[in-house]
């Protein structure tokens, strides 16, 4: 019968042990002069590791410590990382994900909390404006044009339609707007209805007469004038001062009229106080301007 001859186990895997001698190689590092022949290195490297690990108490055979100093030169203990490529850095981030993950998180959450925000306070009214704007632009225009047939009202009118669309078309959106009440003002004004009379009331002057300052010989006759509503009720008007060319809203003014006129009434007010024939005007809805049934050019002056 043959003999099984049963060794006994090491106190320590030998490959383990190799292991541990390459480690101890790379963290104690052990140089040795380089002008020793390679075998007094190695000689004198396996008597190093020998005193580290008789100190620590472990008997390490010469075959095990030859092991690993051959195991270190071969590098065939050492850990070679892989070539950079993607799939690695898929997986270097994916081992950092608690690292990077939160700010990350948190960053996707102020990108969508912005891209909100301009969508709702930026792009929207943008988006509102384009198309709104223009509509009302048109709006104003289509309810002049329904109003009245006057050219006075729709040539410029035609003109701030023009003007408004193209600028909507830029994204000025001010100017358009500005076109549109430009409009709508001329649409106000074609709407609004009165007479124009002689103001002769007690106490109320209804006309006089004034030397230009450049031709103080000559005079300026003026009747003072007002526009009266169909109820009665008299209208405030942006009127032009002929002698500065300021605009101002009055419910009163001087309508320079030729001396005939003038005279006329003074001998009507001279009669009985009052100014029967009061009638100089009258605005008609659905045309932009007053039509006067006196002799006059409409120039005027606001104070005197």
């Amino acid at each position: 019968m043959k003999e099984v001859v049963v060794k006994e186990k090491a106190p320590l895997d030998e490959l383990m042990l190799a292991m541990d001698v390459v480690d101890t190689l790379r963290h104690k590092e052990l140089v040795l002069a380089r002008e020793l022949t390679a075998e007094d290195r190695d000689a004198k490297l396996l008597d190093q590791l020998r005193e580290i690990y008789t100190s620590q108490g472990i008997e390490v055979t010469d075959e095990i410590l030859q092991r690993g100093v051959d195991a270190l030169r071969e590098e065939r203990f050492a850990y070679t990382p892989p070539p950079p490529s993607f799939s690695r850095t898929l997986a270097r981030a994916y081992v950092t994900r608690g690292r990077w993950g939160r700010p990350a998180g948190l960053a996707v959450v102020v990108l969508a909390a912005a891209g909100l925000w301009y969508q709702f306070f930026v792009l929207g009214p943008q988006l509102r404006q384009a198309t709104e704007v223009p509509a009302e632009l048109t709006a104003a225009f289509e309810m002049l044009d329904a109003n009245t047939d006057d050219p006075a009202a729709l040539n410029p009118a035609r003109a701030e339609l023009a003007t408004g669309q193209a600028a909507a078309a830029h994204g000025d959106y001010a100017a358009a707007r500005a076109a549109t009440a430009d409009i709508e003002t001329l649409n106000a004004r074609v709407l609004t209805e009165y007479e124009l009379r002689i103001v002769s009331r007690p106490g109320r002057e209804s006309g006089f007469w004034r030397a230009p300052d450049d031709n103080p010989r000559a005079r300026n006759y003026y009747l003072v004038v007002e526009a009266v509503a169909p109820n009665g009720r008299a209208l405030q008007l942006p009127i032009v001062n002929e002698e500065d060319q300021s605009t101002s809203n009055v419910s009163a003014w001087a309508l320079r009229v030729d001396q005939p006129t003038f005279e006329r009434a003074v001998a009507d007010k001279q009669d009985d106080g009052i100014i029967q024939n009061n009638l100089v005007g009258r605005k008609r809805r659905g045309v932009l301007d007053r039509e006067y049934t006196v002799p006059t050019t409409g120039a005027a002056i606001t104070k005197w």
